[in-house]
């Protein structure tokens, strides 16, 4: 009581106090050292016996997630919608005026998504990176790195470069599911937390929550591809989009929740293993160094240029899934609500 003393007196119920412990290293096991079957039943003296402030608000049963504006969720359509609106700005235009609204547009989906990201369930503490460079380069990659790759390996055709609009479209618009996806597992792990007697029975009840709002955010995102496929009048590309997709939210989510590190490993792993296979292929046509390309040429070959981007966005988010599941289910990633600082 004494070495958590600041814990205790700012605490505002027993499962703040719990989460702290649990974040300072101490298990159930530490706990049955002091006579409590675990840290839940010994937050609960530590909070009944350290004196606190008598304004200080009554212990609630639950802790409640503060409420979402309504403005907050609508900007997670911001987005998609200047996306939206670029694209038919692209349709409609041609040469130079086409380039300005090109550029306008990225500008414009930059600064929405920034805001979007800014409010919410995803927001990042504060002194996070908004959008590292590894982000941009992946970004970049789903828009024109299918093309660039052809074009390295002798299969690009003549006319106008187009980028991807249909992935570009769906990941815009899946920033909508991405919210609530999050906002989902938030409050359905605080529920979690204030019902679990132990740091095992809460870890076990929140991983099928994680997977279950992860698998809610992959059918979204796949149900968002084939719409804009469809409205566009263009192929959908799911694998590369989709593991895209499922990499940007879980590193998002774990950021969110304060575990910035792996992401921007993970993200970075991802940008170098598409820019690596994108230099191998333009230095194997330098003569004699054709095996360079060996390996990317054989893939696309066998799965098509696709499988680059989703090969290494989906290895890096299936270690992030992992890492998410062992972080995101302890009881400390929910002591406050995502983005607190």
């Amino acid at each position: 009581m004494h070495r958590h003393r600041a814990l205790c007196e700012r605490a505002v119920d027993p499962l703040e106090i719990a989460a702290g412990l649990e974040a300072h290293g101490l298990t159930d096991r530490t706990a049955a050292r002091f006579r409590h079957r675990d840290v839940f039943s010994l937050a609960e003296e530590m909070y009944a016996r350290v004196p606190r402030d008598a304004d200080r608000p009554p212990a609630s049963a639950a802790p409640q997630a503060p409420r979402e504006p309504r403005a907050g969720v609508l900007l997670a359509l911001l987005p998609g919608v200047l996306c939206l609106a670029t694209v038919l700005g692209l349709r409609f235009t041609e040469d130079r005026l086409r380039l300005a609204v090109a550029a306008l547009g990225v500008l414009a989906v930059a600064l929405g998504l920034r805001t979007a990201l800014r409010h919410g369930p995803l927001r990042a503490p504060a002194g996070s990176f908004g959008v590292p460079t590894r982000t941009c380069w992946l970004i970049a990659w789903a828009l024109f790195g299918d093309r660039v790759l052809r074009e390295g390996l002798g299969n690009g055709a003549d006319g106008p470069w187009h980028p991807a609009t249909v992935s570009a479209l769906a990941l815009a618009l899946a920033c909508v599911p991405a919210v609530w996806c999050a906002r989902l597992f938030s409050l359905g792990a605080r529920r979690r937390l204030a019902t679990s007697r132990g740091l095992k029975e809460f870890a076990s009840s929140t991983t099928p929550l994680l997977l279950g709002v992860f698998g809610l955010f992959l059918c979204a995102l796949g149900g968002l591809l084939a719409l804009c496929g469809a409205l566009l009048g263009e192929p959908a590309v799911y694998a590369g989009a989709g593991a895209l997709g499922a990499l940007l939210l879980l590193a998002r989510l774990l950021t969110a929740h304060g575990f910035a590190h792996a992401p921007a490993v993970a993200l970075g792993v991802a940008a170098t293993a598409e820019a690596t296979a994108l230099v191998t292929v333009f230095a194997g046509r330098l003569p004699g160094c054709s095996v360079l390309a060996t390996p990317v040429r054989a893939l696309a070959g066998s799965w098509g240029t696709d499988a680059v981007p989703a090969l290494a966005c989906a290895s890096a988010a299936l270690a992030l899934l992992i890492h998410a599941t062992r972080t995101l289910t302890r009881a400390s990633a929910h002591a406050l609500p995502p983005g607190s600082p």
